[in-house]
């Protein structure tokens, strides 16, 4: 019984190892907001992901060498890549189920999220407890990569990388237009990503000599935020700094509009200031609006390799490739390169190729030095930039010797727009 005990084992150990190795297909998990305020995010990042599998399954093309070296995924003989879709909602709950049911019943073999810090906090565990490679490419909580996880990747900067552009921003700019930014005035919203933000930029702010002359912490999904308006407009700081998702952010523009509020400087913390529906809708009324980002459009003519990309993204989504797709693209061509020099979808096998990635920056569509992971698994090789709205669309300002407009400043009153 014993021997019959002990081959029995042994041949489901050898099936389960050739079925790694030799997999007919590729399963990969993606939990994106495709419903809710943020669904925009999930909408337009979806079309990356599918060309990302088109390429890996020979059904496009990007002309460069790391994207040639995927094609028909050598590593693993030819299988496909087949992506699952979740809709997380934006709601943590949601997330951490979708992932268990992605693990459980559709045996992925990494999963890929989640755009909103607290949902990728959740779902990373749920991948964590199981053994499961995670790829973040968006989300900027510094805390996610400081928990000791030993499945967690991101490509992507946080918001202590974000932030320290902002202040890099700052001293370089009063230097070259010699004028003096003294107040700092922060509005975030009480999620993972803005709790998180605004404890970054509190540090820095102390650590670079600035006054924070208010503190503001609004509940996220507000549908009315006259009186935060109302506190900056009586504190009136030299920048307002503001971290919001997107309908809350169109709702600031709104808002301020309504009660006359005029700051001379806004630098936003990302995500709801650079979606594809806060440009549509509030961007004329966000004149002069400073953020940080990892990507900017009208940078695609300076990297070969992102006009490529443009070319297949714009007639999937009808519109141009900008930071969030950038970022998703990147996360997860960085995830199949794993896997196909992993030569096997087995978790232990991915996670070491993870650990040992090297893409060097001139095959990257964003503006980084590479894309290599440390310890925590966050990428090292990250930079940030700082755009800024002119004329309903956002252009690189920052850092100096790549921008292509120079910033407006003041922010004209709302009287003084044409």
């Amino acid at each position: 019984m014993t021997r019959r005990l002990t081959l029995a084992l042994t041949l489901i150990v050898a099936a389960t190892a050739a079925a790694y190795a030799q997999p007919k297909e590729i399963v990969i998990g993606l939990i994106y907001p495709m419903s809710g305020p943020a669904a925009q995010a999930g909408t337009d990042d979806k079309p990356v992901f599918e060309i990302a599998a088109d390429l890996a399954n020979g059904a496009a093309d990007l002309p460069f060498p790391f994207y040639q070296r995927l094609k028909g995924m050598p590593g693993l003989k030819g299988a496909k890549v087949r992506l699952i879709f979740a809709d997380h909602q934006g709601k943590p709950e949601v997330g951490q189920a979708e992932a268990e049911r992605l693990i459980t019943q559709e045996k992925v073999a990494a999963l890929v999220g989640c755009w909103h810090s607290n949902v990728t906090a959740v779902v990373s565990q749920v991948a964590e407890r199981h053994g499961v490679p995670f790829l973040n490419a968006e989300s900027s909580s510094p805390a996610l990569t400081t928990r000791g996880f030993k499945w967690f990747f991101r490509t992507s900067p946080h918001d202590g990388h974000f932030t320290q552009v902002m202040f890099d921003f700052f001293r370089e700019f009063q230097a070259k237009r010699g004028v003096k930014l003294k107040t700092l005035g922060l509005t975030y919203e009480d999620t993972t990503f803005g709790s998180d933000s605004g404890k970054v930029e509190k540090e820095l702010a102390a650590k670079h000599g600035y006054e924070v002359v208010l503190d503001l912490q609004y509940r996220a999904r507000a549908t009315s935020l006259q009186s935060e308006v109302q506190r900056l407009k009586a504190t009136n700081p030299d920048v307002w700094m503001p971290t919001s998702y997107q309908t809350d952010a169109i709702l600031f523009v709104k808002t301020g509009k309504d009660l006359d509020y005029n700051p001379k400087m806004i630098m936003a913390q990302n995500a709801g200031h650079i979606s594809s529906d806060f440009v549509k809708e509030a961007g004329r009324e966000a004149e002069g609006t400073l953020t940080r980002a990892p990507f900017s459009t009208d940078l695609i003519g300076k990297r070969d390799v992102a006009k490529a990309l443009n070319a297949l993204y714009s007639k999937r989504a009808g519109k141009e490739l900008y930071d969030f797709p950038a970022r998703a693209f990147t996360g997860i061509m960085t995830l199949l390169d794993a896997i196909n020099r992993a030569g096997s979808t087995d978790p232990e096998a991915v996670r070491k190729a993870l650990v040992a990635t090297n893409i060097p920056g001139d095959q990257l569509i964003m503006t980084w030095e590479n894309v290599r992971f440390d310890e925590t698994g966050q990428n090292t090789g990250v930079k940030g930039i700082i755009l800024q709205m002119q004329g309903g669309q956002y252009h690189t300002v920052f850092p100096f010797n790549v921008a292509t407009r120079d910033v407006i400043y003041p922010i004209p009153a709302w009287k003084d727009r044409k």
